[in-house]
């Protein structure tokens, strides 16, 4: 493991201590309860944790460990539905988890201000979707929005915070606008001098590092960093480090940053979200194809949006149903007010039970394009290159070149990457 990293982070790993937010001692607090928004639980049928994950501890498990932290301060967090500490576990397996939020107000700390990313703090926007400011019902607490129009803390909304703590589910996806939020969170704190903490969380895509990478002609928020590919590898954490070790920030100040880590995590280990990270990812199976389906959401292809097959179908009614025989049509429903061809029967591929991947696949894609009956229509040009970081990827796949060929276009990026990213990993 490298460990360059602890010169510009206040990291801390207590060892020799034993959490009190370990899965088998979960944290010791009278109220206890699961999500509240059904509709952003995962599904039933791939919530179940694998066996080699039970000793892991998240993060904002570690209480013990950043509690201390703070106390006496004035705390602003930035959260959404999946800033969840585990409570207990049933002698069935069942677990059951609270808010963040909730679970520090029950131990007096001063949370003074709640910041919340794309799909809010409830996480029941669409993607693209305004979220305005308001109040949380629940704890009354001031909800600022950092999408559409106030994508980072303006220096009024940070008057008055001493601290500010950072715990979204990520799921390692340059695209993924999560770490653009982390990136202007980060970057206001600093301009104001005002300490973050990270509470570390896995990367379920983490496994593997693949993708185009993002140009900086391209940069914006689907993808603040050059040279970064579609799927990076790394925790919310490990990226935080590469933020302020890579100077990405404006005029490369740097926060005082000081991530939470997970303890017993790996980078390979296969692990089940709680919760959706956002509406439209409904399970594993789809989070493990967003990196390889999000790119539809630049061309005239469904991806199971107005369905609840989000990221696990692909679709259009320019698809030829002789060989496409999987048909679907969308319609308007939680997470969707405008599915892309709503109402329209769309014929396509089912992908649900694709195994688990561990590199991006263009193929669908690829064939889709070749079969499309209305190729001119088939790519919202501006939309596909945000999302692929480069104008190459859609001219590699009107030339008709392979899998193959597009993925060697990018070993070079990849190969920069990976010795980059070296330097800022906590896990194996």
């Amino acid at each position: 493991m490298a460990f360059s990293w602890f010169k510009s982070t206040h990291f801390l790993i207590l060892a020799l201590f034993i959490s009190c937010a370990n899965l088998t001692k979960t944290e010791n607090e009278s109220a206890t309860n699961q999500m509240e928004q059904k509709n952003s639980k995962m599904d039933s049928a791939t919530a179940k944790q694998p066996t080699h994950v039970q000793d892991l501890v998240l993060g904002a498990n570690r209480t013990e460990t950043y509690l201390p932290l703070l106390q006496n301060k004035r705390i602003g967090v930035v959260g959404n539905p999946s800033s969840l500490i585990l409570k207990k576990i049933k002698p069935n397996g069942e677990k059951f988890y609270t808010h963040l939020v909730d679970s520090l107000l029950s131990r007096q700390v001063n949370i003074v201000k709640v910041f919340s990313p794309e799909h809010g703090f409830r996480g029941t926007a669409d993607a693209g979707e305004k979220v305005k400011d308001g109040k949380d019902p629940k704890t009354g607490l001031n909800i600022i929005s950092l999408y559409g129009s106030n994508k980072k803390p303006t220096s009024e909304q940070l008057k008055g915070i001493d601290l500010l703590v950072f715990d979204i589910q990520d799921v390692g996806v340059r695209f993924y606008t999560y770490i653009a939020t982390l990136h202007y969170v980060m970057e206001a704190a600093a301009e104001q001098e005002i300490p973050v903490i990270v509470l570390d969380r896995p990367d379920p895509n983490g496994h593997y590092v693949d993708g185009p990478i993002m140009e900086k002609e391209h940069t914006g928020f689907l993808g603040m960093h050059a040279g970064v590919p579609l799927v990076h590898g790394m925790t919310i954490g490990e990226y935080a480090q590469m933020i302020n070790g890579e100077k990405w920030l404006k005029n490369g100040i740097k926060t005082e940053l000081t991530v939470i880590p997970m303890e017993n995590y790996t980078h390979a280990m296969l692990y089940s979200l709680p919760v959706r990270p956002s509406p439209n990812l409904p399970n594993d199976t789809s989070i493990n194809l967003y990196p390889s389906l999000g790119l539809l959401e630049g061309t005239n292809l469904n991806a199971g949006r107005g369905t609840d097959m989000q990221f696990q179908v692909i679709g259009s009614p320019l698809l030829p149903a002789a060989k496409y025989t999987f048909s679907y049509t969308p319609q308007l429903n939680f997470g969707s007010k405008s599915p892309k061809h709503n109402g329209e029967l769309c014929h396509g591929i089912d992908l649900r039970q694709t195994p688990r991947m561990s590199s991006v696949d263009l193929t669908w894609i690829i064939d889709a394009y070749h079969d499309h009956t209305k190729k001119e229509a088939f790519f919202n040009t501006s939309n596909f290159t945000a999302h692929a970081g480069t104008a190459q990827l859609q001219k590699q796949i009107e030339a008709g070149k392979t899998m193959d060929e597009i993925r060697e276009s990018w070993q070079e990026g990849l190969d920069t990457f990976k010795e980059k990213r070296a330097k800022y990993l906590i896990y194996k």
